[in-house]
């Protein structure tokens, strides 16, 4: 099958370079506690064997900016790191890495009284300075609140799109163009309307492409595989990601999940446009990554997937998030919502709270909810 890609521009990542024709590259994430090096190597490692061009780590403290040193000694691997929501932290680990991550949605959390486009300046100083490339990532969940007071509350895909053509703007103003963009959602459907809206605004800038939460195979497959099918068989998309919940071990399935589809792709076994999830129960599940505060996520996401079989001809959606970070913004969306702590589950119908629950009560709890929602429902 052949494809005529968009024209983006070329961006060096290490020893890769996406956009401008070359191969879409294959990404992944650690899953382990980046100062646990001995852990978190043995994962690059591992995900760089199964054929990752780019693995992502998670930064967020000056111990995990130390720990990134010793780690970028241990692996060839090209490194991207995530900076979560310290900014400031770009400037220690721009020295071990390939690309800076950052989310517009994050950067005000630190030094509020800051302009983000300083914020940006300084980011895209240090990338320069440092021979980094960079991503901006956009999240479905954690828009900058500025921008999505813009829009009505039930346009989720307006303010990820003037996010993005914003910080875009600046960058190219500030002179720094070796970046790419991410635009990502747990719906593909709503994944493939904002990366063809976006490719049509700003055709020059390579897109990583991503369903965020995709949650367990293959279930987790089939939903990246509709979003990725859609927009690469258009030409749209650079690098990917399948984002799937499950264990550190099974990790390297992330890259051996993308590389088959886009074999698939390639060969022209792709499905047509595909109207995915809207009469069924949909579970979605954020994939496992070292903001996880307690493994038992991943276990009870598969407890969740099995309790609520009984619904599966239900129109309700259910995520179930492993972190504070995403976890509070990316539920609201949901019929019901659980993010996970260290020892507690917080559940939600909506953007409501219902209150904390251990992880051995949360399963009752949440099936009185899913029982009620089907009740109103009928």
């Amino acid at each position: 099958m052949q494809i005529e890609r968009k024209p983006t521009r070329a961006v060096r990542i290490g020893s890769v370079t996406i956009g401008a024709g070359h191969p879409i590259a294959v990404q992944s994430m650690t899953a382990t506690r980046t100062q646990d090096i001995d852990a978190t190597v043995e994962q690059v490692n591992a995900l760089h064997a199964a054929g990752a061009d780019v693995v992502r780590v998670a930064v967020d403290s000056a111990k995990d900016a130390a720990a990134l040193a010793e780690i970028r000694r241990q692996t060839a691997a090209n490194l991207v790191v995530d900076l979560q929501e310290n900014y400031r932290l770009a400037e220690l680990v721009a020295p071990h890495v390939d690309k800076l991550r950052y989310n517009p949605g994050h950067l005000y959390h630190h030094e509020r009284e800051k302009p983000w486009q300083e914020k940006v300046r300084y980011l895209a100083q240090v990338a320069a300075d440092k021979d980094c490339a960079m991503r901006v990532g956009v999240n479905c969940g954690s828009v900058d609140p500025a921008v999505k007071d813009r829009y009505a509350p039930d346009d989720s895909l307006s303010p990820m799109l003037d996010s993005a053509a914003e910080h875009c703007r600046t960058l190219d103003d500030l002179g720094f163009t070796r970046y790419c963009v991410s635009l990502k959602d747990s719906d593909p459907q709503k994944v493939v309307e904002v990366n063809r809206r976006f490719a049509d605004l700003r055709p020059d800038v390579p897109l990583h492409l991503g369903v965020t939460e995709a949650g367990l195979p293959p279930d987790g497959i089939i939903k990246t595989r509709i979003a990725f099918e859609q927009l690469i068989s258009r030409g749209i998309g650079d690098t990917i990601r399948v984002s799937l919940t499950v264990s550190n071990a099974r990790k390297p399935e992330e890259i051996a999940a993308g590389r088959q589809i886009l074999a698939d792709i390639a060969a022209g076994r792709v499905r047509s446009v595909v109207d995915y999830g809207l009469s069924t129960l949909n579970i979605i599940s954020c994939p496992s990554c070292s903001r996880v505060e307690n493994e038992a996520f991943i276990e009870l996401a598969e407890q969740v997937k099995e309790m609520t079989r009984y619904a599966a001809d239900h129109a309700i959606t259910i995520a179930v998030m492993g972190c504070r970070v995403n976890g509070p913004g990316e539920t609201d969306d949901a019929d019901l919502g659980l993010w996970c702590g260290p020892t507690a589950v917080n559940l939600k119908r909506g953007s409501e709270s219902l209150g904390q629950y251990s992880y051995e009560a949360i399963l009752p709890r949440l099936r009185q909810e899913l029982d009620c929602l089907i009740s109103q429902s009928n």
